[in-house]
């Protein structure tokens, strides 16, 4: 693995050093202070490298890019590039990095700023010192706007993919994941920020370097607020797993059991063709689902290895319940309290803790129904072997329309994504854990569903 992002790198620095020799041959000559207002331009995105920020997958967030690319549409030409190329060869070199690391930094930086360049040019752009001196803003947007924006769009994507298939390759997942986790965060707020570079860059042309520095100030307090906001919902994101975690503790035998069907509903969810903000919402109800067994009424219920008599399955029955009071309590996470106090209903009415039927059930509640049994079924147990995909699909059919809403299961037996249920999940999703001690007699088949003891011929 480490040979093939050798190789990415080398691949990506030469990409780099194409870009720019394409910048030098086709770039009309930088006159005056074209050199002095590129390195001038580029030395402001320091301050925007020292407030970075962390990504998913590691990735490092910054606002240097503004000045970088307000130097490629003020000074289109080899300056710019070299202005980026040298601030971020000071900053890799104090930043700790490995070398390879700083080299791919490095080229990244530079095959975007050049691409830009080369974009902006190919599209009819020119240096914006003398339009910008001669007349407004309007005018030099009306001439130039569409250009840079087009420019700037095509850089941003660059250095995204650039980064972000290099993770991907390190770290051995799906370079479509960590484009889309990655990117999610910043996207959009970069891509409004596209006309404000604009904006920066006929500052710095019309009215001078100190003029540009007095705007960039306030630009870097709102970045630093989304930086904040990122932050605090990384933070809850954390505090979600270590709940989770928490409650994995308590209960061995179920380790691993959340993250499971977390990934069990998000593909069912996909198969669905729910959007993406209701697979993230089903997601996220998923990955919490069971959060009631923290509370202390179920330690012994939990470390139980007999069969559990009627007054221990009441108290279990209570867990949806209780782990919707417990979400309830946090503001942002409120919208997916009915789908965790109801992912243990039945479509035909006899499940808990309500007994809803039907579509009176959260859409959220049945996809989570699914991917619980689901994973009950696939998981070994002391009793019993896991059950194979066909005989599944076998049980998912016997019970649509008791158990399962039919609508649902129809949908899921004749996706694509059906298979992927059953294939290995990638490389950061924890494996099924085996239960780490002995168990007499079906103490858990009690908590399963009818599915599951027919399916054993109990």
């Amino acid at each position: 693995m480490q040979r093939r992002v050798e190789i990415y790198v080398t691949a990506i620095a030469i990409l780099a050093v194409i870009a720019t020799a394409g910048v030098i041959v086709l770039a009309p000559p930088i006159a005056g202070s074209g050199v002095a207002d590129a390195l001038l331009l580029c030395a402001l995105a320091v301050a925007g490298e020292l407030l970075s920020f962390v990504l998913p997958f590691k990735a490092v967030g910054t606002i240097g890019y503004i000045p970088y690319f307000a130097a490629a549409v003020v000074v289109p030409g080899w300056p710019s590039i070299l202005g980026v190329a040298l601030v971020r060869v000071v900053m890799e070199a104090s930043s700790g990095r490995q070398a390879i690391k700083k080299v791919l930094n490095t080229a990244a930086y530079v095959l975007m700023e050049a691409t830009a360049i080369l974009v902006y040019l190919g599209l009819g752009g020119a240096s914006l010192f003398n339009a910008a001196q001669k007349t407004s803003l309007t005018h030099v947007t009306a001439e130039f706007g569409a250009p840079a924006v087009a420019a700037f769009v095509i850089g941003f994507l660059v250095n995204n993919l650039v980064i972000f298939v290099a993770i991907a390759l390190a770290s051995g997942r799906s370079p479509k994941t960590v484009i889309i986790e990655g990117s999610r965060s910043t996207v959009v707020l970069d891509f409004i920020t596209t006309p404000l570079i604009f904006v920066f860059a006929w500052v710095y042309a019309a009215f001078g370097p100190i003029a540009a520095a007095a705007l960039w100030v306030p630009i870097l307090g709102l970045r630093q607020v989304h930086r904040i906001n990122l932050e605090l919902e990384r933070t809850n994101e954390e505090l979600l797993e270590l709940m989770v975690k928490s409650l994995e503790a308590r209960d061995p035998y179920t380790s691993g059991h959340s993250r499971r069907v977390q990934r069990y509903s998000t593909i069912i969810a996909r198969a669905l063709d729910l959007s993406d903000r209701q697979v993230e919402e089903i997601g996220r109800a998923a990955l919490l689902h069971d959060v009631g067994k923290i509370y202390e009424k179920y330690a012994a219920v939990l470390a139980k290895q007999d069969k559990l008599n009627p007054e221990e399955w009441a108290i279990i029955q209570d867990h949806p319940e209780d782990g919707a009071k417990l979400v309830a309590t946090m503001t942002r996470l409120r919208d997916i309290v009915p789908a965790i106090r109801h992912h243990h209903e039945n479509w035909d009415g006899t499940g808990y803790p309500t007994a809803l039927a039907g579509e009176l059930i959260p859409l959220a509640s049945r996809v989570i129904r699914f991917a619980d049994t689901i994973d009950a079924m696939t998981t070994e147990r002391p009793y019993r072997r896991p059950l194979t995909e066909a005989e599944v699909r076998g049980e998912v059919v016997r019970c649509r329309g008791s158990q399962f809403d039919p609508t649902i299961a129809d949908r899921l037996l004749s996706s694509p994504l059906w298979s992927s249920l059953f294939a290995s999940p990638a490389i950061g999703i924890e494996p099924v854990e085996r239960p780490k001690f002995s168990v007499v007699g079906s103490r858990r088949q009690s908590e399963f569903p009818e599915v599951l003891r027919k399916a054993n011929g109990v």
